[in-house]
């Protein structure tokens, strides 16, 4: 039986909300086919307050901001820089191209192929998000993308300097200062000054995430996203505090961030809602931390573990952090999560800012069917295949036809029929004057 200590408001209300999103950025992609850049500056000049007379960084414009950036913050970068390198090559390493003979002379293979060009959007408008640039253009660079081009806003119309200089370390190829519903839609459509690109990857706000979702077909996406969530799994040894430390650390990022504590103790429950409640009102970042936690916050105590576990799946949430005695339990136990952190010494933070695993993860259910953005991402797998052995070719000719007519496509079977003829003993009555001359060799 599960008990429900705080619940969250109704879906309804949140739907509401996404209509009015899914229109505005409906009309921004109209507007900004038609009208390509006029309108992208527009926009940016309306949300961003934020119009020079080029959104590109030129190399001597980056050199200059990364100048201005202290030293430790450019140590640091490259340190967690590296480790989303490292991670990222295990991914790649992990991924092996083949070929196979199948049958004698019938050659099978699989490749994978970089995409030319991607876009990477690095959010700004309210926090710095430094971090995103690792994960989207060094994940990038990683699977062998040739052109990465980035964006990310301006801060209430200030340079991030930060920003900038992990997207140059990144090793992106060109860098816009351009942000919201504009920066995706020029990206994904193209206009006079940049470049259209074929995947668009990293997180942003509900504006961002929904301008994505409706580019997805034109252009390829990392996967859908809403607004952050983070799911605590505790039972009866977990520290409250901590709990509460967690929570809030993922509800800051919006007032629509779900942070859910799971739990088989009821005592961990109420203590670690009393926690929230002290930290909340001295929290800087109270006024994104505060609405989440009161709308879509909850907390549900459960039996034992193993429902915990189930309740868990259940959401499907982008962050699962599993604060038990034996945590390793859920890497068998549960199958719909997008990132796992097991254990006390491990918290959702390090996934987001330093580890080296990517925090772009699935949200709103979706991690029921997908992984968050990794390597293989950034590949198209593709496959080939050659058939030079005669006997095999005219074998899997006349066993075309078959297969073909059983499906009443008759054209498929005489494409395999004319091989068969050609390099086998096969006869047809479709055209025997065909047959002959093919084979024939004419």
């Amino acid at each position: 039986m599960i008990t429900f200590l705080k619940s969250a408001v109704p879906v309804a209300t949140v739907a509401a909300g996404r209509e009015r999103v899914s229109e505005t950025v409906r009309s921004v992609i109209a507007d900004i086919r038609s009208r390509g850049d006029a309108a992208v500056r527009e926009y940016s000049e309306r949300f961003d307050r934020w119009s020079p007379e080029s959104f590109l960084l030129d190399a001597e414009e980056i050199e200059r901001i990364i100048a201005g950036v202290p030293q430790q913050v450019i140590d640091d970068i490259a340190t967690v820089q590296a480790n989303v390198r490292r991670f990222a090559q295990l991914q790649r390493d992990s991924l092996t191209e083949f070929e196979v003979e199948m049958a004698p002379g019938v050659h099978l293979g699989q490749k994978h192929i970089p995409i030319t060009a991607t876009g990477a959007y690095v959010p700004g408008g309210r926090y710095p998000l430094t971090a995103s640039a690792h994960m989207t253009i060094v994940t990038a660079k990683v699977a062998g993308v040739p052109r990465v081009a980035a964006c990310t806003p301006p801060i209430r119309g200030e340079i991030p300097a930060a920003t900038v200089a992990a997207m140059s370390m990144a090793g992106a190829d060109e860098i816009y200062l351009l942000g919201g519903i504009q920066a995706v839609v020029a990206l994904a459509l193209g206009t006079e000054t940049i470049g259209r690109v074929n995947l668009l990857a990293g997180p942003g706000n509900a504006f961002v995430a929904e301008a994505k979702r409706q580019l997805f077909g034109e252009v390829g996406i990392d996967l859908f996203a809403g607004p952050t969530e983070i799911l605590v799994i505790a039972d009866e040894q977990a520290d409250p505090f901590i709990v509460a430390v967690d929570l809030l650390s993922q509800a800051e990022h919006g007032p629509d961030s779900p942070a859910i504590l799971v739990t088989t103790s009821e005592r961990v429950a109420r203590e670690s809602m009393a926690h929230i409640e002290a930290i909340l009102p001295d929290m800087p970042t109270n006024d994104m931390a505060g609405p989440a936690w009161r709308d879509h916050g909850q907390v549900l105590v459960v039996n034992d573990i193993i429902e915990a576990f189930a309740v868990a799946d259940s959401f499907a949430f982008e962050h699962v952090e599993v604060l038990t005695r034996e945590p390793r339990l859920a890497l068998t136990a549960m199958h719909d999560y997008g990132a796992l952190f097991l254990g006390e010494g491990t918290c959702v933070s390090y996934g987001d800012k330093v580890i080296g695993t990517n925090h772009v993860l699935p949200t709103r259910g979706s991690a029921r069917f997908t992984g968050g953005l990794w390597v293989g991402k950034y590949l198209k797998t593709v496959t080939y295949q050659e058939v030079t052995n005669p006997a095999s070719t005219a074998d899997l000719g006349e066993l075309c036809g078959r297969a073909s007519r059983v499906e009443l496509f008759e054209g498929h079977a005489r494409s395999g029929d004319v091989r068969a003829a050609k390099f086998g003993s096969f006869e047809c009555a479709w055209s025997d004057h065909d047959f002959a001359r093919v084979a024939a060799g004419d």
